[in-house]
């Protein structure tokens, strides 16, 4: 049976080379939607692993007190977030100093998503994300320093006009290797400040962190807010709960603390959000899932259409080769023969196409994910599901001309020319 097997495989591939264009085309059609599935399957793998990277450098001991719940609407679906009335200054410095639990807390300010740092005649693109914070941001945030050092206590009491910036900027500034400690640049209206630190490399994925941010005192923030145009400043609160199986009770106390300093009544839900770090990396894994069913439906689509191309090629086989058939049944082959020959021509051409399909699939997702800037994961399960489809595929298209072959007269497939 093996061999009658290899035998098979043998004329099989000699039937392609005798229609060799017309394989070929059918092979590209499967290739296409193979590459379809699979590239956008590579791609979408990951995306998620580059955020859930992202998110276990927060920390899955985070959380961070908001002026807006945590419901997050991506596209027209999904629940809007409610947003409440902004976290003041006074609230988030109050609560910095009234919480009790075994954490660390800073405060943060969003100043700019879209400033730009210069040094001398060097410049950034207009895409730095300017943040006032205190000393224990980068605790909280999961950055750790690569140059220089952390704000102290007094730099952040008294406003100094000192910097720590992200290695983008670095890089973009300081291009010629200088060490950029005490290095003195400037923001737009922000105006001077000395480099005090570089953070070490995270990543820009997704817009999460990030390499291209600026961290100043809150007070220095504070006080050119209003030459920015920012409207009335609210306060971020990140607490990094230090014993990660405490969470659920960190939260719950922080919820405690803020409504007596909000003033929330008894009864009353309370008018802030709290949102974990995980959050928002399952709402969009969430929706990446989806994204993932949408790419495999293309897929099936562009198989359909390469099954009935596939179909008509081995019907037109079957009438263009009725003479060798009638030849080969007089010869004793019986229908089953005939039918596997025809059967496994039409698998093969069709595992030929899946796998030009893998090939491309898998480039196309290693140039998206280096243009992205995100890990490349191999997905082994897509391509399984691939070669899996091409298979159906390929016994879809060849059953009936397979069967129509099996059922010829031997007599009138001789008489056929």
């Amino acid at each position: 049976m093996p061999g009658l097997f290899r035998v098979s495989i043998g004329i099989a591939l000699s039937s392609i080379r005798g229609q060799l264009l017309r394989t070929i085309l059918t092979i590209m059609i499967i290739a296409i939607g193979i590459t379809a599935l699979v590239g956008i399957l590579t791609l979408i793998d990951a995306m998620k692993s580059a955020i859930n990277s992202n998110f276990t450098q927060m920390g899955a001991n985070t959380f961070a007190i908001r002026n807006q719940d945590a419901n997050i609407r991506i596209g027209r679906k999904g629940k809007k977030p409610k947003i409440y009335r902004n976290i003041t200054f006074d609230e988030a410095e109050a609560f910095a100093q009234q919480y009790t639990f075994p954490a660390e807390v800073s405060v943060t300010n969003d100043a700019s998503d879209i400033a730009t740092v210069k040094f001398e005649k060097e410049k950034t693109d207009p895409n730095v994300e300017v943040d006032g914070t205190d000393q224990n941001f980068i605790v909280t945030s999961g950055y750790t320093l690569s140059q220089g050092r952390n704000f102290s206590p007094e730099e952040i009491k008294d406003g100094r006009r000192v910097i720590i910036i992200g290695q983008d900027i670095a890089k973009s500034l300081f291009k010629k290797h200088e060490d950029p400690i005490n290095k003195v640049v400037s923001i737009g209206v922000g105006g001077e400040y000395k480099i005090i630190g570089v953070l070490k490399s995270k990543g820009n994925s997704f817009g999460f962190g990030g390499d291209r941010i600026a961290l100043l005192p809150i007070p220095v923030v504070r006080s050119f807010s209003h030459l920015m145009d920012v409207g009335d400043l609210t306060f971020t609160i990140s607490v990094l709960v230090h014993n990660p199986a405490l969470m659920d009770a960190a939260i719950s106390e922080a919820k405690g603390t803020f409504r007596t300093i909000r003033r929330d009544k008894i009864g009353e839900e309370e008018d802030f959000g709290i949102i974990k770090s995980d959050d928002l990396s399952n709402v969009l894994i969430s929706q990446l899932s989806k994204m993932s069913i949408g790419a495999i439906v293309i897929g099936i689509i562009t198989l359909f259409g390469a099954a009935i191309g596939l179909m008509n090629i081995m019907l037109v086989s079957v009438t263009e080769r009725t003479t060798e058939i009638g030849i080969r049944k007089s010869l004793g082959a019986t229908r089953r023969i005939i039918r596997n020959q025809f059967l496994i021509e039409a698998i093969v051409i069709s595992q030929l196409g899946g796998l030009l399909g893998i090939i491309l699939g898998l480039i196309a997702g290693v140039l998206i994910s280096f243009l992205f800037m995100i890990d490349f994961v191999v997905p082994w399960t897509w391509i399984g599901l691939a070669i899996t489809i091409c298979f159906i595929v390929g016994v879809i298209s060849g059953i009936y001309p397979a069967i129509k072959a099996a059922k010829l007269d031997p007599i009138e497939a001789l008489r056929y020319e």
